[in-house]
């Protein structure tokens, strides 16, 4: 992914402007514009609006300048906009959007989901960033941009698709979009990308029901997908020790040319080139690049 220089051109006008928070106050439109313009959501609660949040923003002169409130800044509010969907959440919304999670969701994430730091979601509402980046007490404005300000556009179809309809297969497919996603975003938010397929992952896991056609070929293909994860995330022995405790003989035909991207990919983040040649002539080209684009991005 492209990264994001941010750099505070005149430092005092900056500092000098004081408005009202200026943002979506409905979460639907939000989530609908994020779509269109294939963005994440950056939201609050309305009443952590109330207090102000500093932010620490880097200079041109390779320093960095503190802003006493992000929610009262003119150039705060306009580098947001540029970057994410900004959504002010009223409290009287909060057991709606609970009860939606309830029972779906990690106790971290709910955790998340109820404090009053700043949360990055995406066009379905599911937030992606376990963590806000604070410099000495400050909120590091500039990381934070250039961490989240992803575009989501690869996500585009999976996620239209699942806002409409949330089955098994929309979630499925979006959950293993969110897993080829995770290659190409900067490594410092690879994991929250992959954690974020897991979400998904669980959430198929609930549709999943025997009056799916090729119920256990798709299980099956859930766990493969789960050791895919670990070589997004450049951890290969983990994800050998994992395929090695699959029975061959259980292996369900659909299944085998993943099965064979999983080794040789392990194989090809190893360096082990003598039983990586063994499988590159079972791989499609479409797999054969995939594995290069993971083999390429952990090196």
């Amino acid at each position: 992914m492209k990264k994001i220089v941010l750099i505070l051109l005149l430092t005092f006008p900056i500092l000098g402007v004081s408005q009202e928070i200026d943002w979506y106050t409905s979460l639907d439109a939000a989530k609908r514009l994020a779509l269109i313009q294939d963005k994440l959501i950056l939201m609050v609660w309305e009443e952590s609006t109330l207090y102000p949040e500093p932010v620490k923003i880097s200079n041109d002169r390779g320093g960095s300048v503190v802003i006493e409130n992000m929610f009262k800044n003119e150039y705060i509010n306009n580098l947001i906009w540029e970057h994410f969907i900004p959504v002010v959440v009223n409290e009287s919304q909060y057991t709606e959007l609970y009860e939606e999670i309830k029972g779906k969701r990690s106790k971290k994430y709910i955790d998340k989901f109820n404090d009053d730091s700043i949360k990055i979601l995406d066009a379905n509402g599911t937030i992606i960033n376990r963590i806000v980046v604070y410099d000495n007490f400050f909120l590091n404005m500039t990381t934070f941009v250039e961490r989240y300000a992803l575009n989501t556009s690869i996500l585009k179809g999976e996620l239209t698709n699942y806002s409409k309809q949330k089955d098994f297969y929309t979630t499925f497919r979006l959950a293993s979009k969110y897993i080829d996603y995770g290659i190409y975003v900067n490594k410092e938010v690879r994991a929250e990308i992959i954690k974020v397929s897991s979400i998904y992952l669980d959430e198929a896991s609930t549709y999943l029901n025997d009056t799916i056609e090729n119920k256990q070929a798709l299980l099956q293909r859930m766990d493969l997908l789960r050791i895919k994860q670990s070589l997004v995330l450049n951890k290969p022995r983990k994800a050998l020790r994992q395929l090695k405790r699959m029975d061959p003989s259980e292996i369900i035909e659909a299944n085998t040319e993943l099965v064979d991207f999983l080794y040789y990919t392990a194989y090809g983040l190893l360096k082990d080139e003598k039983n990586a040649s063994t499988l590159r002539s079972k791989l499609s080209l479409v797999n054969l690049k995939k594995a290069t684009q993971i083999i390429n991005k952990n090196f």
